[in-house]
């Protein structure tokens, strides 16, 4: 079975999803890389550990400041997070809105079986409570997701995910860029 997903360019794209769902393979498979800010690869950058939980909260300072210069400059940006959490997606959905670019919400609705099988073939293993849970949430998202404000949504199920296709378009009457004024870092470092 095959989707077809059409995406405005410039845009955020929102993956969401559970661990092992397939979301970091999809974005490496149909977007260029410089496009696509993971949650995991902002957490090994801060805590030189994808795992490295205690460090999350600065790892997604880090996740949303990058998605922001990138739409600050009109560019096409894959948010490789989870964002199984409403708040999670609101606060991509108004970034989007903030910088006038479409958002783009895809949903990886894939099974709780398949997305602990696909963990146990990942290089970065998550516990089986904590995928458990993230399905739980994908749950609860499926319902809600068509209300939350973004421009297009698109569920994916797991036979659509490997047959997907990508058509990236114009985005037709993109909102002009509110361009917030660069702030430089004092010189001590302290943000």
């Amino acid at each position: 079975m095959s989707a077809r997903l059409v995406i405005p360019r410039p845009s955020l794209v929102v993956l969401c999803g559970p661990a092992g769902s397939g979301k970091s393979t999809f974005a490496r498979r149909h977007f260029p890389a410089t496009a696509i800010v993971s949650s995991d690869r902002c957490r090994a950058m801060i805590g030189d550990d994808e795992a490295n939980i205690r460090v999350s909260p600065q790892a997604f300072e880090l996740f949303h400041f990058i998605i922001e210069l990138r739409l600050r400059d009109r560019r096409l940006t894959v948010a490789d997070s989870t964002a199984l959490r409403a708040e999670a997606r609101r606060d991509l959905e108004g970034i989007a809105k903030r910088y006038g670019v479409p958002a783009v919400l895809i949903v990886f609705n894939v099974s709780e079986a398949r997305a602990l099988a696909h963990n146990t073939r990942r290089k970065r293993r998550v516990a089986r409570p904590v995928i458990e849970q993230q399905w739980e949430r994908l749950q609860e998202a499926l319902q809600t997701v068509h209300e939350e404000g973004f421009d297009r949504v698109y569920i994916l199920g797991e036979d659509e995910v490997g047959g997907a296709t990508i058509e990236l378009t114009p985005a037709a009457g993109a909102r002009a860029a509110t361009r917030p004024p660069w702030k430089r870092p004092p010189r001590d470092g302290r943000g």
